[in-house]
């Protein structure tokens, strides 16, 4: 699986989006705009400890990461490993994948590094996850929630630092090269946020198979 290649559509969305941002970057900006903390949950906005824009995108981050905790929740390793069919991923690699995606961009938008020439310890742990596919269903098994859950965690932590060392400037600065275009940092790591609601929604799907669970998260 290509995670720098576009989902259907996503050329009219991001021009749609590029509007839509250029509008409201002024407002991060305005007097009297506050940044509001961690326990402030529900509400999107600039965030304590960042630049106005990236703790916006912070925020919509730390608001969809407790749904796939709360989905996965209790979860055993039998059910994370379940396949609904052959060409299906398990539940165990899409959270594997997610892991991946955080870890890939971290690389590439902090780094420096060009797409597909990673670390090879970094390509080592996540190639598979990120690729998914018929070696992630070989592969990525026998694992506990814990284990997904520790992954996300870990790479989360490592791009939250990394995005208090940046400002806004940056989170703007656009990359003519990219596959999909001229593409600024702000919009890769919103790709970022938006894959992980995407696999949410395979991952809530594939709970509801699995017999004796229930298809409701953390939000309910």
């Amino acid at each position: 699986m290509n995670d720098i290649s576009p989902l259907t559509g996503r050329r009219h969305f991001l021009k749609t989006a590029a509007a839509l941002t250029g509008g409201l970057a002024g407002l991060s900006f305005m007097p009297g705009t506050s940044k509001f903390g961690d326990n402030d949950a529900n509400i999107i906005g600039p965030r304590e400890g960042y630049s106005p824009q990236i703790g916006t995108l912070v925020s919509m981050m730390a608001w969809l990461r407790p749904e796939i905790a709360g989905t996965v929740k209790g979860m055993t390793t039998e059910q994370l490993d379940w396949l609904l069919d052959a060409k299906a991923n398990t539940i165990g690699a899409l959270l594997y994948h997610l892991a991946a995606t955080d870890a890939f961009y971290h690389e590439h938008t902090f780094n420096g590094v060009p797409w597909g020439k990673f670390d090879p310890a970094i390509s080592k742990k996540y190639e598979v996850a990120m690729e998914l596919g018929e070696p992630a269903r070989q592969q990525i098994k026998g694992n506990n929630v814990d284990f997904y859950l520790g992954l996300l965690n870990e790479t989360r932590a490592n791009t939250l630092a990394e995005f208090k060392k940046r400002d806004d400037k940056w989170f703007m600065t656009v990359d003519e090269k990219w596959p999909w275009g001229p593409t600024n940092n702000y919009c890769k790591w919103f790709h970022v946020c938006e894959h992980e609601s995407h696999h949410l929604g395979q991952i809530a799907m594939l709970k509801s198979r699995v017999s004796g669970l229930s298809t409701g998260n953390s939000a309910g």
